[in-house]
């Protein structure tokens, strides 16, 4: 599962103003062919409505920017919302209204579908079906203090996920040109 050498996303169709999928309080993009709805992972998840190619931009995640101190004490309140975009910066909400607009529902897999490219943009890793749970493994994108237990179901789950599996080997191979652009760094300084 290595990303293409110079591969550029598809963007996203224009917004009309028709456009069902339109959230005005929005800051975060959730691509117009997926829903939000149950996860058997956790909580609510981002789902496929229609067939999504491979590479196509599924979400933009936005929101405010954080310190890794504003967001402990913001986190308190709002529950984890945040993606970590370099060390010690989080982009997420600023206030509970803010928090279902901000959300991708993106939960993670040992076996992902969608990847970070670049710091806030997820395309999809393959031919995704319609029906399929859009998830991402956390080692691309985190690298904080964190253990906890797997629920994603799949054949090669590590049972197990922490905020430091960026330093795994295999995961390193596995996801090569798929990690988020402070992690990618921190393993070429390795």
């Amino acid at each position: 599962m290595s990303a293409k050498i110079n591969h550029q996303p598809e963007l996203p169709p224009p917004v009309s103003e028709s456009d069902d999928n339109l959230i005005m309080n929005a800051m975060s993009y959730r691509a117009p062919k997926t829903e939000v709805r149950e996860s058997s992972i956790h909580g609510k998840g981002l789902f496929a409505k229609e067939v999504i190619a491979m590479g196509e931009i599924v979400a933009v995640k936005g929101g405010h920017i954080f310190t890794g101190h504003e967001w402990k004490i913001l986190e308190q309140q709002l529950g984890p919302a945040e993606i970590q975009i370099t060390e010690g910066l989080f982009i997420a909400p600023a206030a509970q209204e803010q928090r279902d607009g901000c959300m991708l529902y993106t939960n993670h897999s040992c076996d992902p579908n969608i990847a970070i490219q670049g710091q806030i943009v997820f395309v999809a890793m393959r031919d995704i079906a319609p029906g399929e749970e859009l998830t991402h493994d956390w080692a691309t994108t985190d690298d904080l203090e964190y253990v906890m237990e797997c629920k994603c179901g799949r054949p090669n789950c590590r049972g197990t996920i922490t905020g430091k599996d960026w330093m795994n080997k295999k995961l390193q191979e596995k996801y090569k040109g798929w990690f988020c652009w402070f992690i990618q760094r921190k393993i070429d300084a390795l």
